[in-house]
Protein backbone atom coordinates (compact mmCIF):
# COMPACT_ATOMS: atom_id res chain seq x y z
CA UNK A 1 0.00 0.00 0.00
CA UNK A 2 2.68 2.01 0.84
CA UNK A 3 4.56 1.77 -2.79
CA UNK A 4 0.97 2.27 -4.96
CA UNK A 5 0.73 5.36 -2.69
CA UNK A 6 3.81 6.79 -3.46
CA UNK A 7 3.40 6.31 -6.82
CA UNK A 8 -0.29 7.23 -7.06
CA UNK A 9 1.29 10.61 -5.16
CA UNK A 10 4.08 10.82 -8.06
CA UNK A 11 1.79 10.44 -11.56
CA UNK A 12 -0.82 12.83 -9.42
CA UNK A 13 0.28 15.19 -7.22
CA UNK A 14 -2.86 14.36 -5.30
CA UNK A 15 -1.74 15.31 -1.49
CA UNK A 16 -3.74 12.90 0.50
CA UNK A 17 -1.54 10.07 -1.63
CA UNK A 18 1.49 11.94 0.09
CA UNK A 19 -0.16 11.92 3.54
CA UNK A 20 -1.08 8.35 3.11
CA UNK A 21 2.62 7.33 1.92
CA UNK A 22 4.15 9.60 5.35
CA UNK A 23 1.24 7.91 7.34
CA UNK A 24 2.48 4.38 6.44
CA UNK A 25 6.02 5.30 6.46
CA UNK A 26 5.45 6.61 9.83
CA UNK A 27 4.11 3.07 11.10
CA UNK A 28 6.98 0.95 9.25
CA UNK A 29 9.25 2.97 11.68
CA UNK A 30 7.43 2.70 14.56
CA UNK A 31 7.03 -1.19 14.06
CA UNK A 32 10.47 -1.64 13.68
CA UNK A 33 11.50 -0.21 16.48
CA UNK A 34 11.20 -1.96 19.94
CA UNK A 35 9.86 -1.33 23.09
CA UNK A 36 11.76 1.10 25.37
CA UNK A 37 14.11 2.27 21.81
CA UNK A 38 13.87 6.13 21.82
CA UNK A 39 14.81 6.58 17.76
CA UNK A 40 18.73 6.30 18.18
CA UNK A 41 20.81 4.55 15.04
CA UNK A 42 22.10 7.48 12.74
CA UNK A 43 25.43 8.16 13.46
CA UNK A 44 27.26 11.31 13.44
CA UNK A 45 30.70 12.00 12.08
CA UNK A 46 32.54 10.65 14.84
CA UNK A 47 30.86 7.45 14.69
CA UNK A 48 28.54 7.96 17.24
CA UNK A 49 24.68 7.39 17.63
CA UNK A 50 22.46 10.18 17.56
CA UNK A 51 18.63 10.50 18.43
CA UNK A 52 16.72 10.02 14.59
Amino acid sequence: MRDFSWKYFTLTGDVDAFLLYKEMDQIAVSDTMQDGEEGYGAADPDGEDVPL
